[in-house]
């Protein structure tokens, strides 16, 4: 887990950010890390692919989690470390958020992310700021 994460969650989550997770692997697994490092009670829920029947980024697995929780796209975030994500998030209608953890440029070849931080801990500054 990066250092920034336990910080930045838990100031999204004082802001009020409903804070969900969505995973192509197990939400069994990402609920355990999660818990483990003291933020468990901080997330909604945790979500995987396999109830939306697709993998990130097809639309059917973003609109999977938005019906799960209740939420339209429009209202919705996707924060993540991977541009393929942050591009289908962003097909599908949410706004998104790409974390920059590394000095390589985002894909030029991909929808761009509406906003970019170095990590969750930037994220909710940036987001106090709007």
């Amino acid at each position: 887990m990066h250092p920034d994460v336990p910080d930045g969650v838990r100031a999204l989550h004082a802001a009020g950010h409903r804070l969900v997770t969505l995973t192509n692997g197990s939400a069994d697994i990402t609920r355990a890390v999660l818990e483990g490092a003291g933020l468990g009670d901080c997330f909604e829920t945790h979500l995987d692919v396999e109830g939306a029947g697709s993998w990130k980024p097809a639309p059917a697995a973003y609109a999977y989690a938005l019906r799960t929780v209740g939420a339209p796209a429009a209202q919705a975030m996707l924060v993540s470390v991977h541009p393929w994500d942050v591009d289908g998030a962003g097909r599908a209608g949410l706004s998104t958020a790409w974390l920059r953890r590394t000095p390589v440029p985002y894909p030029a070849a991909l929808r761009p992310a509406d906003r970019e931080a170095t990590g969750l801990a930037d994220l909710a500054r940036r987001l106090a700021l709007g």
